[in-house]
């Protein structure tokens, strides 16, 4: 198994069901960004949020699977940069207060600190 398969941030899910996500839309491909403008709705003029991170119960439109089981973002190589920015130290395995609150909402335990 990948160091990247085996890494629990890259398959949990909490965050992307948990968080809304605003961005700019230069992000959207059609801006010339890589964020697939189907997955968006419209904030204002210059800002963007994922698809369902509004919701009461957040969930976005780009994730795929079932939340601390076996989930993953359908376009990780093309996430907004608040995906990107969420969890520096997921790379590592490593939780942080955002990823530890997301997880509990999931009933989760946190990641190793």
């Amino acid at each position: 198994m990948s160091a990247f398969a085996d890494n629990p941030c890259t398959r949990c899910g909490a965050c992307c069901a948990s968080f809304r996500v605003d961005f700019s839309r230069h992000e959207l491909l059609s801006e010339g960004g890589t964020v697939p403008d189907g997955l968006t709705v419209e904030v204002t003029d210059s800002t963007c949020r994922m698809r369902g991170t509004d919701h009461a119960r957040p969930r976005c439109a780009a994730l795929q699977g079932q939340v601390g089981e076996r989930a993953g973002c359908g376009i990780y190589e093309w996430r907004p940069s608040p995906c990107r920015d969420f969890g520096m130290r997921s790379p590592l395995g490593i939780g942080d207060d955002a990823c530890a609150r997301a997880r509990a909402r999931h009933g989760l335990p946190p990641l190793n600190a």
